[in-house]
């Protein structure tokens, strides 16, 4: 199936702030190639989603600082945790207050699990239930290692039987909605996405979510949107593509081509965060906005702010590994990512961000 990839310029990542006066529509270049229909909302159980795009949950990525973030550039309706391991939040206070901690201003949110017993799952998506999530995932995605040998994330698609005891088991345990997010299954030659989906549905799942690749894969390859069609073609809850969405042209290009009901983003959110938004534009006008450089600064900015303000621990590792991503496009970009990874502290992180940019900015304004 026919994608609109364009890694010419990214965008780098989004900004608090409205884009500046002086960024420039960008009009698709693949324009008359592609449908611009999009759906407006979905609705998962009695959750409204409002516009249908969906932040995919990323360990180490979508915490609560980063999900607001996202938020508050406009354009995602649903966002997510990072998936979190159903033993661990009945076990440890800590993971719960890490994993489960969210705000007001986050809502409509969904907590993923992880997990391969039944009981200790629905016992997870009860504490879920109780902390006030709007729904409740079950992560049958994951490609790691570490997880999948432990039965949990896609290790769990060799096992249907297993799969349907856990759906049953969380479905009868909540009233919140209750969705999945899988693979297509281990290998090509072990192809089960349709079948789980079907499962999904019988067993009173509210949605499901198909990232188009196998376990094997991971996340090299090209996904199988076709896979997508398959899933949506098959069962009557609504049905979320994931896989290989790169540009506003390429959500499109998935609802026309799948007829799924909502997109879910994961890795290119971090990379560029205001794609959420820029879907949106693109659906209205057929152009979309690429921020200017005092954007990306604004972007960065705020987003280390945020890290600094919420006392995250760790935050001064985040900040340096999120450098990578957000500098990406930046002109002289490896120069910062020098300066923020030898700054010994967040404070002194910030201080070389606005140093950085505020010289550029100066000559442009000199040179203008």
């Amino acid at each position: 199936m026919r994608k609109f990839w364009d890694n010419s310029d990214p965008c780098g990542a989004g900004a608090l702030a409205r884009v500046s006066e002086d960024a420039e529509p960008i009009a698709s270049a693949q324009k008359s190639l592609t449908s611009r229909v999009f759906p407006a909302s979905l609705n998962i159980g009695q959750v409204t989603i409002r516009p249908a795009t969906v932040l995919a949950p990323m360990a180490g990525v979508t915490d609560t600082v980063f999900r607001r973030f996202i938020k508050n550039l406009g354009g995602c309706g649903l966002i997510m945790t990072e998936f979190t391991s159903a033993d661990g939040v009945l076990r440890n206070p800590k993971v719960r207050g890490r994993y489960l901690h969210f705000y007001e201003d986050e809502h409509p949110i969904s907590a993923q699990l992880f997990g391969s017993d039944p009981r200790l799952l629905a016992d997870a998506a009860r504490v879920v239930e109780n902390l006030g999530f709007d729904l409740v995932d079950l992560n049958l995605g994951c490609p790691a290692k570490k997880v999948v040998k432990c039965n949990g994330g896609s290790g769990l698609l060799r096992d249907l039987p297993l799969i349907r005891k856990i759906f049953e088991s969380v479905r009868g345990a909540v009233k919140i909605p209750f969705t999945v997010k899988f693979r297509a299954g281990w290998s090509d030659d072990e192809i089960v996405c349709v079948d789980l989906a079907r499962m999904a549905e019988d067993c009173g799942l509210c949605a499901v979510a198909l990232h188009a690749r196998t376990r094997e894969q991971g996340y090299s390859g090209t996904a199988r949107w076709e896979w997508i069609a398959s899933v949506k073609q098959a069962i009557k809850i609504p049905v979320i593509g994931n896989g290989d969405i790169r540009t506003p042209e390429d959500a499109c290009a998935m609802v026309a081509q799948t007829g799924c009901d909502a997109v879910m983003i994961g890795r290119m959110a971090p990379a560029n965060p205001w794609i959420f938004r820029q879907i949106e534009q693109y659906v209205d006008s057929g152009s979309y906005v690429q921020p200017a450089e005092a954007d990306r600064y604004q972007m960065i900015r705020t987003y280390f702010q945020m890290l600094l303000e919420e006392e995250m621990p760790g935050a001064e590792g985040k900040m340096k590994q999120f450098a990578s991503w957000f500098t990406h496009g930046v002109a002289g970009g490896a120069a910062l990512r020098k300066a923020i990874y030898e700054a010994k502290n967040g404070t002194e992180i910030l201080e070389n961000v606005e140093r950085f940019f505020e010289a550029k900015l100066l000559v442009q304004s000199a040179q203008s």
